[in-house]
C-alpha cells in the first residue's frame, strides 16, 4: 500500500476519477441528475474542492499524531499536488456557477450576497497558494514567509465550510463529515505538540531548579 500511494500515477487517478464521475451518468440522462443536471455538477465540484482541501491540510497532522507511519510520510509526498488540484477543482466549480447563473456580470450583481462573497475570498486564497506553489516562487518568498503565507489554507477552509453551508436551503450534513474530521486532527495535533514541548522544556527546568 505504501509503494502505490508514492505513486504519482495512483495519486493523479484518485484525483482526476471523482471529476469524471459525473460524466458518463450525464451523457446517459441518469436521472440521479434530476431535472437540473448542471446545478448537480456544480454542487459536486465544489464538495471535490472541499474535500481536497480538507485532506491536503490533514496531511500536517497525521504525521504528527503518527510519526512513524509509513502510509503518513507517503501521503506527505503529494500535498502540493493535492493543494493544487483543490484550488483547480474550485475553479472548475467557479466557471461552472458563472454557466449556470449566466455570466460574470451577475456575479458582480450578486457578490454581496456573504454565501457568494466567502467562496469568492476562499477561492482566492487558493489561487494565491497555487501560484505560491511553483518552486521559484517558493525560493523567492523564502521559507518562513513561504509557510506564513499558505496559513491562510486554513482560512480558506473556514470561508468554504461556510460556504457549502449557506449555499443551501437545507444544512449539509457532508459539511460535517468534511470539516468535523479535519478539525478533531488539528485538535490532536496541538495537543500531541504540547505535549512534546513540555517535555523537552522539563528537564531543564527541573536542572536549573536543582
Amino acid at each position: 500500500m505504501e509503494k502505490l500511494l508514492r505513486s504519482k500515477v495512483f495519486i493523479w487517478t484518485l484525483l482526476i476519477l471523482p471529476g469524471l464521475w459525473p460524466v458518463v451518468p450525464l451523457l446517459q440522462h441518469d436521472p440521479t441528475f434530476g431535472a437540473d443536471p448542471l446545478k448537480y455538477i456544480l454542487h459536486h465540484l465544489g464538495f471535490i474542492a472541499c474535500v481536497l482541501l480538507a485532506a491536503v491540510l490533514a496531511l500536517t497532522p497525521l504525521r504528527v499524531i503518527f510519526p512513524k507511519s509509513k502510509l503518513a510520510l507517503a501521503l506527505n509526498r503529494h500535498r502540493r499536488l493535492i493543494g493544487v488540484s483543490a484550488f483547480v477543482y474550485a475553479a472548475l466549480h467557479l466557471a461552472t456557477h458563472l454557466v449556470y447563473e449566466g455570466g460574470f456580470g451577475v456575479l458582480v450583481s450578486d457578490v454581496k450576497k456573504p454565501f457568494l462573497l466567502t467562496g469568492l475570498i476562499a477561492f482566492t486564497i487558493l489561487l494565491v497558494l497555487a501560484v505560491t506553489s511553483l518552486h521559484r516562487l517558493v525560493r523567492a518568498l523564502g521559507a518562513k514567509h513561504w509557510k506564513l503565507l499558505h496559513r491562510l489554507a486554513y482560512v480558506a477552509a473556514a470561508l468554504a465550510a461556510y460556504h457549502q453551508s449557506a449555499a443551501r436551503k437545507i444544512f449539509p450534513v457532508q459539511v460535517l463529515w468534511i470539516f468535523v474530521p479535519l478539525a478533531l486532527l488539528e485538535l490532536a495535533r496541538l495537543v500531541i505538540t504540547r505535549r512534546q514541548r513540555n517535555r523537552v522544556l522539563t528537564p531543564s527546568g527541573a536542572a536549573r531548579t536543582g
